[in-house]
Formats: C-alpha cells, structure tokens, sequence
C-alpha cells in the first residue's frame, strides 16, 4: 500500500511528522496548508483524506488524527531522519520551545526520536558530566516530558539555565548529582516540586551545526 504514495503524500508526512516532534500534537488542516504553500485549505484536506484511505493515518475518538503504527513505521524507515529544534539558552520559566531559544532544526535518525514523542536538542556547557560522556560543547538529545526515574540523565532549568544531571529522589528531596573528573561539582539539593524538562536520551560528542 506504501507503493502507492505521491510524492506530495511523502511530504506531508514528513511535515506533519516534525510539527508533531516540535509542538507536541498534529497540525491542523491550515497549518499544514502553510507549511505546504498551499493557496486553499481543501488541496491539505484532500492529502489528509488520501492518507486516511491509504490508512496511514486514522482518527482518533475525539476526530484528531494520528499516525496508523505500522504503516506510518514502514514509511519513517524510508524517510529515515526527523528534524529535532537546537536550543540556545533558556531563561527560566519560559517555554522551552519558545521560537526565540531554537538556534536551528536538525536532523535526527528516527531509529533514535521516535516520532511519536517530542524531543528536542541542548548544547551542554562545562565538565560536570564528563565521566557519563556528556562534555563541554556537546549536543544532547532530549525526550521532552516532565517526570524522570530514578538515576536518569535529567534536563532542569536551575539558577536560569539549563542543568544537566543525574536525579536522585528520597523520601525527602532530590538530589541532581554531577558526574565529573572536576571535584568542584557538588550535588544540587532542591524540593520534589522543581520541574524537569526531559530526559538525556543520546549524545553527539563535538557538533557544531
């Protein structure tokens, strides 16, 4: 059934793809339109309708759509990256996928972001990770969430920045625990209502895009 997909088919795909990467949902049949530089709604409307017959997408209950599992999976091992936002700094508080802390959009393997989640690219500064292979100048790829395990690589924004760090939780607090060969890093004690930004999933040692 894949076979029979236009190329137009493919690159709606590929853009509904990396809007839901970057925004968390599906976009709607205007902003696909945008993104295609479409002139009317209805030319977005009749892919998406051709992707529903093809059952590659399906509807949910409430009529938002999603990607059908196994075709949508046939169809990334072909298309082979997704586009992943890089982040400057990011002031507390703030959205961590505001337009203004995205640097640029790069590409990832989805065999590592998986399409159905969201992710999302930091650049790590200093040494307080370098014994878990994380050093100065390093991208990190993050799956956006706001709950970790414990002993996950965690992103938190601390002191109007973003930490990287290794969560320990008691009955108490938490703990973010460095892991460095610089004995100056010591643990950053906090309350259990700080709020992570996502879990250190990969690392890419030495890119500058």
């Amino acid at each position: 059934m894949l076979n029979s997909v236009s190329t137009k088919e493919i690159t709606a795909l590929r853009v509904m793809r990396d809007f839901l990467m970057k925004n968390g949902r599906m976009p709607s049949v205007r902003e696909l339109m945008k993104a295609m530089n479409y002139k009317s709604p209805r030319s977005a409307a009749v892919i998406l309708q051709q992707l529903i017959d093809k059952k590659i997408l399906s509807k949910k209950q409430d009529g938002s759509l999603q990607f059908a599992q196994y075709e949508f999976e046939n169809e990334i091992d072909r298309e082979q990256t997704v586009k992943v936002p890089l982040l400057g700094s990011v002031a507390c508080g703030a959205p961590i996928l505001a337009e203004e802390n995205i640097e640029a959009m790069i590409a990832v393997s989805t065999k590592i972001a998986k399409p159905t989640n969201k992710y999302f690219l930091l650049r790590a500064t200093g040494d307080s990770m370098d014994k878990k292979g994380i050093n100065d100048g390093d991208m990190v790829l993050v799956k956006q969430q706001s709950s970790a395990e414990n002993g996950d690589i965690i992103v938190a924004l601390i002191d109007d920045e973003a930490t990287i760090k290794e969560l320990k939780v008691n009955q108490h607090n938490v703990l973010l625990l460095p892991h460095s060969s610089n004995k100056e890093h010591t643990p950053i004690i906090l309350t259990k209502d700080f709020k992570v930004q996502g879990v250190v999933i990969s690392t890419i040692p030495g890119y500058t895009p």
